[in-house]
């Protein structure tokens, strides 16, 4: 493990809209530079590619909807097939802040809507209540499997349609770039990497990673992880940077 002091660090998503993001908090605290950048981004998949998955929007009486992203590609593939979304479709949305996104292309209190409380298992009893509606889970490429397995346990009538994809971005203006730390949310990131830079040697950066796949995916192709999060002791990533710099910044 390298103890060098941290003043850069590279966080592999989208710079928070907040004023008040932790991320601005740490980088006052501990004097250090923090870079927004994602390594991947959505694409849409177009109407054409949906009507050859064998989807017609006018079978379904149910949306599952588990994202922000589902919702907005949900309304754009509709729009592109010139397909009138009913008032009388039933929205079931994974947690409150996708129920609320809805209010962009729905007036909410003509419609049904049915909201989970956080993990798609928890949308199980709602699903269970209509269980004769015919559902359609508008999803990335990459949908988890817990989504599948709980609609497949419930014996319900679904379908399950890529309406946008997870691309890996291009990253090839931080070819001379060099930060003491990079911190991952996800394997496709972790690719990301290695698809812009194959040659990349870890040497000093210290690498973060969130969650158990980014993990895995980082050791198969040999990282050494520095920060990992969510622990008991660091839930957050913010949380588990902060206690790595403050550990390693200390004046020696």
């Amino acid at each position: 493990m390298s103890n060098m002091k941290v003043k850069t660090i590279l966080v592999s998503q989208p710079e928070p809209k907040v004023e008040n993001s932790p991320y601005f908090e740490l980088q006052q605290k501990h004097k250090v530079k923090i870079d927004f950048r994602p390594f991947i981004h959505v694409e849409g998949v177009s109407a054409k590619d949906v009507r050859q998955q064998k989807i017609d929007l006018n079978n379904f009486t149910a949306i599952i909807l588990t994202s922000k992203n589902s919702v907005d590609h949900f309304f754009r593939v509709a729009e592109e097939m010139r397909y009138k979304v009913p008032e009388t479709l039933k929205y079931f949305c994974q947690s409150e802040a996708i129920a609320f996104y809805l209010q962009k292309y729905v007036v909410y209190r003509k419609r049904k809507i049915y909201v989970g409380q956080k993990d798609f298992a928890d949308m199980a009893p709602l699903i269970k209540k209509y269980k004769d509606e015919k559902f359609l889970l508008p999803a990335s490429d990459q949908l988890n499997a817990d989504a599948p397995q709980t609609l497949n346990n419930l014996k319900v009538n679904w379908t399950q349609g890529t309406f946008y994809k997870t691309v890996m971005s291009d990253l090839s203006d931080l070819a001379d770039v060099y930060y003491d730390i990079l911190a991952f949310f996800s394997p496709t990131g972790i690719k990301s990497l290695f698809m812009n830079f194959p040659d990349f040697q870890q040497n000093n950066t210290r690498i973060a990673v969130f969650g158990s796949t980014t993990q895995k995916e980082a050791l198969e192709h040999g990282l050494r992880i520095d920060i990992l999060a969510p622990t008991p002791e660091t839930p957050s990533m913010t949380m588990a940077l902060e206690k790595y710099i403050a550990e390693v910044n200390k004046a020696k």
